[in-house]
């Protein structure tokens, strides 16, 4: 038992650097798993995969003026993704696209301008840091941005949950009895956003988005209630950053890709066995009643 312990808890206990790391993964667990079950519910999954990538061109603004400065390469990220986000709607509307597909171009766009301008000041390490992170490197500071978005997504959506159930369900029903379905949607794209940036300082802007979907799918694949889904979400994300963290101080391996694969598993895992459409549930023979 005491190797178990020490095992599982000796890391922590003993550096800063991985107690820092388990917070900032604890906190978005918290705000990131309910987001991801409703990109989920919206059948918005790319949609949030694409604005993880809005985000690097405004990072890459903020690191043109103040170097890897967290705040200036964080609000150009939420600027940025925000414009992208709020145009994309806007062309959805305008021209026969659909708003996966305006949105698909716009962070194309986003994508390889925010490459260009990291390459044109900055070196690959540089790229590489705003690409994928810097987990176990996480400051007080960004622990503070991170735990504050955490704080503000998990009140927004307390606010917004009912309306965001019914636009998700029967669209037309919150039409008819006056629901702000549009004020809805406009501030969930917001908490987004809003948690893209802040996994972004831990996670990078390519796998900031693994920690919200990976574990919103799998917890759809357990059941159907959406408090439930939504609890479930939030345990697997910690489940996935407990085992990410412990596997990579082990192994002597990156923190971020390792915490994101542990939730790759735990989707594998659920994919085969979920009670709610996993695959032994859906194909092996059930005994049918007897007369």
């Amino acid at each position: 038992m005491q190797l178990l312990f020490d095992f599982l808890f000796q890391p922590f206990i003993e550096f800063g650097f991985m107690r820092r790391a388990l917070v900032a993964c604890l906190a978005l667990s918290i705000s990131a798993g309910p987001i991801g079950v409703f990109l989920v519910l919206r059948r918005m999954a790319l949609m949030g995969d694409a604005m993880s990538h809005a985000i690097l061109p405004g990072a890459a603004i903020g690191f043109l003026v103040a170097g890897l400065s967290l705040w200036a390469m964080s609000l150009g990220g939420l600027i940025v993704a925000l414009i992208v986000a709020l145009a994309a709607g806007v062309m959805s509307r305008i021209t026969p696209l659909k708003e996966d597909a305006a949105l698909a171009g716009f962070f194309l766009i986003s994508l390889a301008l925010g490459v260009l301008l990291v390459s044109v000041k900055g070196s690959s390490v540089d790229l590489l840091h705003i690409l994928f992170g810097t987990l176990l490197a996480v400051s007080n500071s960004a622990l503070v941005l991170i735990a504050g978005a955490s704080t503000i997504t998990v009140l927004v959506l307390a606010l917004i949950y009912r309306t965001l159930i019914l636009e998700c369900f029967d669209p037309g029903f919150l039409r008819a009895v006056g629901g702000r379905g549009g004020l809805a949607h406009a501030t969930f794209l917001a908490l987004v956003v809003l948690n893209m940036v802040a996994a972004m300082q831990a996670l990078g802007t390519l796998m900031a988005i693994g920690l919200m979907m990976l574990p919103a799918t799998s917890a759809r694949l357990w059941t159907i209630s959406i408090g439930r889904m939504i609890g479930v979400a939030v345990l697997v994300a910690v489940l996935s950053s407990v085992a990410g963290l412990i596997f990579s101080y082990y192994a002597n391996l990156p923190s971020g890709p390792a915490v994101i694969l542990s939730a790759g598993l735990l989707y594998l895992l659920s994919l085969a066995v979920g009670s709610n459409g996993g695959l032994l549930r859906r194909y092996i023979r059930r005994p049918h009643l007897e007369h």
